[in-house]
């Protein structure tokens, strides 16, 4: 077999006469190329942001104006800079109503009662002052249906009832000395031309002595009350609160509330000077 000769290894570097450079440390190069490349970029960036600030001053100072921080407020952010002085409302039951409102008094608050319904406010009202009501003074008046204009409060045997009034004795039997309550002076009681009063007894409503005690002094005690009629009253019981005095049948009996429309004109009466 014909013996194959290898080839001579190549020559080292050191063989060819050449040597590495150790003046200076290895990848300096490339250190000083990204240096340049960053210094490159913030100049870059500078003179980016420059330019864009000049550009959004010039109308600012075109019109000599200073720019409004308000105005550059994107919509649907809050800005805590100069509160806007328009379209501005006033909540009328947080911070007051405004001048353009009307304050009145609010409709009697209705309350429940023992029925189910619901029943006039106790808050105090101007009845009292009107011409056709009482004086919580010695006053005499009668007092008339509002839903039975020709009928009063009539003084019958022991009972008052809704009666036409048709005679003397029938219109002194209908006149009552209207007093300042007998358990709160706020409230009425009522007097007849013989010297009885007006008290309710099993709910009905009659006339008898007085007997000094205080239970008497409740029976014969009716406060007066905000009615849905015009220059009428409700008169409600001091001792038994959310029954007031109402016709039915033509007796006048004491009646818890009802919502309802007669219920409201049963018990709705208006004060009249005194038949005699």
């Amino acid at each position: 077999m014909p013996q194959t000769t290898p080839e001579p290894p190549p020559k080292q570097p050191w063989e060819n006469g050449w040597t590495p450079d150790t003046s200076r440390a290895p990848g300096t190069r490339r250190l000083w190329l990204a240096g340049a490349l960053a210094l490159a970029t913030i100049v870059a960036c500078a003179t980016a942001i420059a330019v864009m600030d000049n550009s959004s001053d010039a109308p600012s100072r075109a019109s000599g104006l200073p720019s409004s921080s308000v105005a550059e407020t994107p919509p649907g952010l809050i800005s805590f800079a100069t509160p806007s002085t328009t379209g501005v409302t006033t909540s009328a039951g947080k911070s007051g109503p405004s001048s353009a409102q009307t304050i009145t008094s609010p409709a009697p608050s209705p309350r429940d009662s023992a029925t189910g319904g619901t029943e006039p406010s106790k808050s105090p009202t101007s009845h009292a002052s009107s011409p056709s009501d009482p004086k919580p003074s010695a006053t005499y008046r009668s007092v008339r249906s509002v839903n039975y204009p020709d009928r009063y409060w009539h003084v019958s045997g022991d009972y008052v009832k809704l009666d036409p009034v048709n005679s003397a004795s029938a219109r002194q039997n209908a006149t009552f000395k209207v007093v300042k309550g007998l358990a709160d002076s706020s409230c009425y009681s009522f007097a007849t031309h013989d010297g009885t009063y007006l008290r309710h007894r099993s709910f009905l409503l009659r006339s008898e002595r007085n007997d000094g005690s205080s239970l008497f002094k409740q029976d014969a005690t009716f406060c007066p009350r905000p009615s849905s009629y015009a220059g009428a009253v409700m008169l409600e019981s001091v001792n038994y609160p959310g029954r007031f005095l109402r016709h039915q049948n033509f007796q006048l009996k004491l009646d818890p509330f009802q919502n309802g429309d007669l219920y409201r004109a049963d018990s709705a009466f208006r004060f009249v000077a005194g038949l005699t």
